[in-house]
């Protein structure tokens, strides 16, 4: 029998699988979990300048007697009245593609810009909606086990040795109420966020197990610390919001936790998404995201009845 000559239908270069799944996969990203927690000033908007300025009254100093004497004019008390500005600026990124490429690509070359793009908003809004709580005058850091330091002049003096853990989230929730006489962000609760480490400090606590032993098992479960001391602590793992390397050795997480009235958000234009028109006879195209907008933190102070924020971090 005559033997076979097999020869390539294609001798040279490299053979490919041109074949490709239906569907699209596409990275995913951090939570964000700031900006829910930002309400836009109103009355601001477009045509009415750069900046918001927002009025702030003072409480009235309590009197240590406020009983009258007959044919005494009622005594007189100063009321004080502050502002605070806050500026907008232009954000935005885009992405640029030609029609060249989405004429031969076999997905929908926009929509995924698109796609990539709502996801970098979300992100950068969410970063800067936590630099505003963050800028706040009050830093709680954790110098020990049973230990914590009170800087209230927007710096934190004092290095973290110690992660987050109970006791000092009972001696946050007592600073708030009694000392800066914080209001609830809603009901009798204030809110925490919280990065991951912070968040496995408290649940690693024995105080916070033996705690839980007699409330519900779902937590565990769940990791979620839940609610504790008047705290709503919501978990953020979006690492340019809150750091989980802070202190000595990297110990500590960063959280904050605040009352109603913490931070504004000051907004001309609603981030968006936008499509440019399209250039050189139609073969360059671009799509961006774009906005007018700035969060501002409404008391940047540390007086007792106006401070609504507490940033646990390090120095």
């Amino acid at each position: 029998m005559a033997g076979f000559n097999w020869t390539f239908d294609a001798p040279t270069g490299v053979y490919k699988n041109h074949d490709l799944s239906s569907q699209l996969r596409k990275a995913s990203i951090a939570e964000t979990k700031f900006v829910q927690f930002v309400k836009p000033e109103p009355g601001y908007g477009k045509k009415k300048g750069e900046s918001v300025t927002i009025t702030r009254v003072s409480s009235l100093t309590e009197p240590t007697d406020a009983k009258l004497t007959e044919n005494r004019d009622i005594p007189e008390d100063d009321l004080t009245i502050t502002t605070v500005a806050i500026t907008v600026s232009e954000w935005g990124r885009s992405v640029p593609f030609s029609s060249f490429a989405e004429d031969l690509n076999s997905y929908n070359l926009e929509n995924s810009i698109q796609l990539a793009l709502k996801d970098q908003m979300k992100l950068v809004m969410d970063k800067a909606a936590a630099a505003a709580f963050k800028g706040c005058k009050v830093k709680a850091i954790p110098t020990g086990v049973s230990a914590l330091t009170f800087d209230t002049d927007g710096t934190a003096s004092s290095t973290a040795v110690a992660n987050l853990n109970v006791y000092h989230v009972e001696q946050i929730r007592d600073y708030m109420f009694s000392t800066l006489l914080v209001n609830p962000y809603e009901g009798d609760d204030y809110i925490g966020l919280i990065s991951t480490k912070g968040k496995r400090g408290i649940m690693n606590d024995p105080a916070w197990e033996k705690w839980q032993t007699y409330t519900s098992q779902e937590k565990k479960y769940n990791s979620e610390i839940g609610k504790m001391e008047n705290i709503r602590f919501i978990e953020v793992n979006n690492t340019n919001a809150l750091s989980n390397t802070l202190g000595t050795g990297s110990v500590l997480g960063e959280a904050v936790i605040f009352g109603a009235d913490a931070v504004a958000l000051a907004v001309v234009e609603d981030p968006e998404l936008r499509a440019a028109i399209p250039r050189d006879f139609g073969r360059k195209k671009s799509v961006a995201w774009y906005g007018v907008l700035e969060y501002g933190e409404i008391w940047d102070t540390a007086n007792a009845g106006e401070s609504k924020i507490v940033h646990v971090t390090s120095a």
